[in-house]
């Protein structure tokens, strides 16, 4: 009954999927009780100077809270999740979980709330390397500090995201994913256990709330809150701790980028990679469009196959779309690899001149992302808003999008990089939270857009926006299947229809484990449970 409260109290919030007013950082007075600033903490509880804890990388949202806590222990976390319990429905109070603070939309802000922040949780990793390869470590560690670790010892994680600098409590509480994930599925598929703070400290065979109370779960031990964490977007419990599953790790990557020109020709042969035998390590692309002097931009990272034919070749004005590969391997297999590379591009349709390559290191490859960042930084462009949008569309109506999408919509890819790729849904395992369309083969398009602060152009944050919901509005008209992956909207109903048959188990999750509706009020799908007047 108390969840239904809060179930019909959200039905009533704007039902526009972005929302451009930007609520000021200083809004709203603190309603954080002087019993919790009395709780004894390894760490320590902050209520001024927290404006970072207001912001995040989509720079979109600002929504500050009332305190943030940096937590050096477990028991910080759960002490304070226990006495937020314990105030029960009198106190309007919330919890947003933060890592490095890489969200979109304000997911991990909490308005007049409390903010944790999980950077402070840093404890060491240990590692296991019998029969099963795996490291346990702290859900506020970076995975480029897990990247580094894991390399000492000869290993590395199977699954990663684009950009490494991100915590593991963030990506497992969305999905974690990047080129790999054809093969290992996302990061969430590729978790042996986690270490969760509920709400209430319940779990499928314990009913006694009120402890804050720490628990494990894995597949075989209280599953249904293992896979409800997983890409269930904070909702139901702050991970703690987690055993990433690790493999053998290579010391080489080739890398490389081809061109097509031809939509339909550029699909199939990535559908042909991610479901052919010994293919490459990593499977991405990008859409280009109304770019000038491509190839000469490749050139800095790249080496072209065919210098004379690739300086002939000119993207002016056109749709290009760029197949990106890589294979893995150690010096000692080398030979072998350009022969392996050889094969597989042979049977590739690609534009030859447009053939480039290169071969760095593992390491490099991976973190490959934060060079340029550093560019950005240098530039005063990294802290600007970025109103990206990730969509995960049907096999079956991946050419619709793009005919309309890539042919209409945008004019040029100006404002930044637009990913796609395939998976393959087997990968992805159906019991966690996380939703994707229902065929054997989905596409993620991403669109990373930066917005110019000062700009009324192309290039501004209102046009990007504007952009944006013309193609959510095209996806709805059409009925393409479409889901949102880092999703966003205003209402629940728009939180159902993103759920579809899978809405009643969250709801029912949420209800076990955070029945007060404290966690993630950032990500506006249920409102904190509270008396009314």
């Amino acid at each position: 009954m108390l969840l239904s409260n809060i179930l019909n109290r959200n039905n009533h919030c704007s039902n526009h999927p972005f929302v451009t007013s930007t609520i000021s950082p200083h809004s709203g007075s603190s309603i954080i009780p002087s019993s919790l600033q009395e709780l004894r903490f390894d760490g320590n509880l902050s209520s001024e100077d927290n404006d970072h804890a207001a912001k995040d990388f989509g720079n979109v949202h600002h929504n500050l809270p009332s305190a943030v806590l940096h937590p050096k222990s477990v028991s910080d976390i759960s002490s304070t999740m226990k006495h937020i319990f314990k105030m029960g429905i009198k106190s309007e109070l919330t919890v947003a979980a933060r890592g490095h603070g890489h969200s979109l939309q304000g997911q991990a802000q909490a308005r007049q709330g409390l903010v944790i922040n999980m950077e402070s949780l840093r404890q060491e990793m240990h590692f296991h390397k019998e029969e099963i390869l795996y490291v346990d470590v702290s859900a506020g560690e970076l995975w480029i500090n897990i990247l580094y670790e894991s390399l000492k010892h000869g290993l590395a994680p199977k699954s990663w995201t684009d950009y490494l600098h991100l915590t593991v409590g963030g990506t497992l509480s969305n999905a974690g994913i990047s080129g790999q994930a054809f093969r290992h599925g996302p990061q969430i598929n590729n978790v042996y256990q986690l270490e969760v703070v509920t709400e209430n400290g319940m779990t499928e065979t314990s009913f006694s709330a009120g402890r804050g109370e720490l628990i494990t779960c894995s597949e075989e031990q209280n599953a249904d809150l293992f896979y409800g964490v997983l890409g269930g977007l904070g909702q139901f419990g702050i991970i703690t701790r987690a055993r990433i599953s690790l493999e053998p790790a290579p010391r080489m990557v080739k890398w490389i980028r081809v061109l097509y020109s031809d939509f339909s020709i550029f699909t199939k042969d990535q559908e042909h990679l991610i479901s052919s035998e010994g293919t490459f390590d990593y499977i991405e692309g990008f859409v280009i469009i109304n770019r000038t002097g491509l190839l000469n931009n490749w050139r800095s990272s790249f080496n072209p196959k065919d210098p004379i034919q690739a300086s002939q070749f000119n993207s002016d004005g056109k749709t290009l779309f760029c197949l990106e590969l890589a294979k893995y391997f150690n010096p000692d297999e080398t030979d072998m690899v350009n022969q392996e590379i050889n094969r597989l591009l042979a049977e590739l349709s690609y534009i030859h001149s447009t053939l480039f390559l290169s071969e760095v290191s593992y390491i490099e490859f991976l973190d490959r992302v934060h060079v340029s960042e550093l560019k950005l930084r240098e530039q005063g462009l990294w802290e600007i808003p970025h109103p990206w949008l990730n969509l995960l569309i049907p096999r079956s109506r991946i050419h619709d999008f793009a005919e309309v999408v890539f042919g209409n919509i945008l004019t040029d890819s100006s404002t930044g990089p637009i990913l796609i790729y395939p998976a393959n849904k087997s990968k992805w395992n159906n019991r966690t939270s996380m939703v994707t369309p229902d065929e054997d083969v989905f596409y993620l398009v991403a669109f990373l857009s930066s917005a110019m602060p000062s700009s009324t152009g192309t290039d501004s944050l209102e046009h990007i926006l504007i952009q944006n919901k013309r193609i959510l509005d095209f996806c709805e008209t059409a009925c393409l299947g479409v889901k949102q992956y880092l999703p966003h909207y205003s209402t629940q109903e728009a939180w159902r229809t993103h759920f579809g048959p899978q809405w009643d188990v969250f709801v029912r999750r949420k209800s076990t484990y955070d029945p007060l509706a404290i966690l993630a009020p950032g990500q506006q799908i249920f409102q904190k449970a509270r008396t009314f007047s």
